[in-house]
């Protein structure tokens, strides 16, 4: 199984093997349920959809029920799909933390990171402001500067470091150590901050 699908719990800290203090994000992962599995004659490629969290039955469309049906499990809040091949489990099969994280291991985390709203250049490009009166800006704190070019090319070019939205956005952290499995609690500890707010649903991969 190449990941899992998770919920972030919040911060904590332990020391490693050196009695260095690391700070982790605790996150709740699984236990997860195989509710479709892609086949190579069917669907042209090798994958697992896995779900994970309960969601009330009232809230849950026909055609979901109907899907969650198939794989003998309640409706579930997310779902995502892991493609690899030489897939082991069966459908409607209950995955662990324990079955596929081990401690020492490095793993990658997506997340949705928090919603800054609107902001501008400072804080969201890392500008230097008035005091180091950089970008074309001499006498207006935390402003832009000047974005022209010339007569040519007379306009300006799409990706330029502006004011605008930030945060609210699929992140992705990679090379993050597992320093603990709880495999009662079904808790995995995690080196490092991963993006999202608590609550929010993490997906793990290997």
């Amino acid at each position: 199984m190449p990941g899992l699908i998770g919920k972030k719990v919040g911060m904590t800290s332990v020391f490693d093997e050196n009695g260095k203090s690391v700070a982790c994000t605790l996150i709740k992962v699984g236990p997860c349920v195989v509710t479709q599995v892609r086949t190579l004659e069917v669907d042209g490629y090798e994958a697992l959809q896995l779900a994970y969290d309960e969601k009330k039955e009232k809230n849950t469309s026909k055609a979901l029920k109907g899907h969650f049906k198939k794989a003998s499990t309640t409706p579930k809040r997310k779902l995502v799909e892991f493609q690899f091949p030489d897939q082991k489990y069966d459908l409607g099969a209950e995955v662990k933390a324990s079955d596929v994280f081990s401690e020492g291991e490095f793993v990658d985390v997506v997340g949705k990171s928090k919603g800054k709203g609107f902001q501008g250049v400072v804080k969201r490009h890392n500008f230097g402001g008035v005091g180091q009166a950089t970008h074309g800006q001499h006498n207006r704190q935390r402003h832009p500067g000047a974005i022209g070019a010339c007569s040519y090319p007379a306009r300006v070019f799409k990706g330029l470091k502006m004011a605008g939205r930030m945060g609210n956005a699929r992140t992705k952290v990679t090379n993050l150590k597992v320093m603990k499995v709880l495999a009662e609690e079904n808790l995995v500890l995690i080196s490092g901050a991963i993006p999202g707010s608590r609550n929010s649903y993490i997906i793990i991969e290997k």
